[in-house]
């Protein structure tokens, strides 16, 4: 179920669920490749882009490639395998009954499968003995499963929103800070619709629709994102509550500004006719220095933020092997590593020992100092919740985000689109 989405520019499609794109190589290839020494760890990723289409991929690379010099010689070899159909070669395996000795799932669920088969290895007794609680950060807690830790994610799905401060201070509205609730939200949409320019629009709904489902649920009952998709919560005032709401808005906020994806209003938030755009941290690269861009987080001080699925290794591997993988999960939560991908991937490192907003002063690059402000906002927001389809599934999110943009549409009756909704997600869930 738990899947990723997709955002903006090179968005974490690009850096946590990354990896579309070019020279993959197949899982028979790349399980046959020889070396001297016969015990290899195959670490497969998908950071498989030139450095031209997507420099951080060439980071990740990099860091990968370092922990490999440092251990030549050892008694395993540190294999890195960039790929872009990681996840056919972990289903593949699983369905043999096997694992890749060590994998990077960029926020994609662990095969449920394969935790039923014993098949991966629990991290949490490593955790807590090396003392890396922190330097994992919420994967300790999102990624628990009955007590076990299956998955470290080095990089964080972080998300609000960014708007444009001039155009809403044109239409006198006031700004994302001082909105407490939905209806606060509500209020400066209409007031931008009205008081805006010919041809600009408040906002682009849709996958943007979801996020705020997601962070109104956050607001009125959060632990409803901490449990399994029920009948019971379908049923919810809460649950109806925040699609109505949200639905409502986005048939206010018209049809002609509803789409699947985040990327259908990049281009209109960038060019100053739209004042709020829903997406992520990842997104303050494609705003540095723009001043009137500012970043934000949800109505009532919520922000979404979600591990997911990251560093997983088998459980059927040598004491050797194993021991290697450990080594290397620590290594990519050090604060050493934290910083490169903070400051050179562009990403919401995991590590909460990193104090984000020194290393982009000392950088002194707009890029870093916008992605601190964002990271640093989310971080510390009052409520921090998951992102739907790492708490619910991806099937989840799709269902819920097209009803949503049903609802754009002028006259149609919610309370019917809703029933329909209910009904499609209990037919999912069970």
């Amino acid at each position: 179920m738990k899947k990723r989405v997709l955002g903006v520019l090179l968005t974490m499609a690009m850096a946590t669920s990354l990896f579309v794109g070019c020279g993959n190589k197949g899982t028979e290839e790349v399980g046959n490749e020889t070396s001297n020494n016969s015990n290899v760890l195959e670490f497969y990723h998908g950071y498989f882009h030139e450095e031209s289409e997507w420099p951080a991929a060439k980071v990740m690379r990099d860091i990968y490639d370092d922990f490999a010099k440092q251990h030549e010689g050892g008694d395993v070899v540190f294999k890195p395998v960039a790929v872009e159909n990681y996840l056919d070669i972990m289903n593949n395996k699983v369905a043999s009954g096997n694992f890749p000795d060590m994998i990077d799932l960029a926020g994609n669920p662990v095969s449920l499968a394969a935790i039923t088969q014993g098949l991966v290895y629990d991290m949490k007794p490593y955790i807590d003995s090396e003392n890396l609680k922190d330097a994992v950060g919420i994967n300790y807690t999102q990624n628990d499963i009955d007590g076990s830790i299956y998955t470290v994610h080095d990089q964080l799905l972080t998300l609000g929103f960014w708007y444009n401060k001039n155009l809403m201070k044109e239409s006198n509205v006031e700004l994302p800070e001082t909105w407490n609730n939905w209806d606060d939200f509500g209020k400066a949409m209409a007031s931008i619709r009205e008081n805006g320019k010919d041809g600009n629009y408040a906002y682009g709904s849709g996958q943007g629709s979801i996020r705020c489902f997601n962070a109104y649920l956050g607001q009125v009952k959060p632990e409803l994102l901490d449990k399994d998709l029920s009948k019971e919560i379908i049923e919810s005032k809460e649950f109806a509550d925040a699609f109505k709401t949200i639905a409502t808005l986005d048939q206010e906020n018209g049809s002609a500004n509803a789409g699947s994806s985040a990327n259908d209003f990049s281009a209109d938030f960038s060019d100053g006719k739209s004042s709020v755009f829903f997406n992520g941290v990842w997104a303050a690269g494609g705003f540095a220095g723009d001043d009137s861009v500012k970043p934000a987080i949800f109505p009532g001080n919520v922000a979404l933020s979600s591990a997911g699925g990251g560093l997983t290794i088998s459980s059927k591997m040598d004491e050797a092997k194993i021991e290697l993988a450990l080594e290397f999960v620590k290594y990519i939560t050090s604060e050493e590593v934290q910083k490169k991908i903070f400051l050179e991937v562009g990403a919401n490192p995991c590590n909460t020992n990193l104090n984000i907003n020194d290393l982009a002063k000392e950088k002194n690059d707009p890029t870093a100092i916008l992605l601190a402000e964002a990271c640093d906002q989310a971080n510390n927001a009052k409520t921090i919740v998951k992102t739907i389809d790492s708490a619910w599934g991806g099937d989840i999110q799709t269902a819920i985000a097209n009803k949503l943009i049903e609802c754009s549409v002028a006259g149609v009756d919610i309370d019917a689109k809703f029933e329909e909704l209910k009904s499609e997600l209990v037919v999912l869930i069970e």
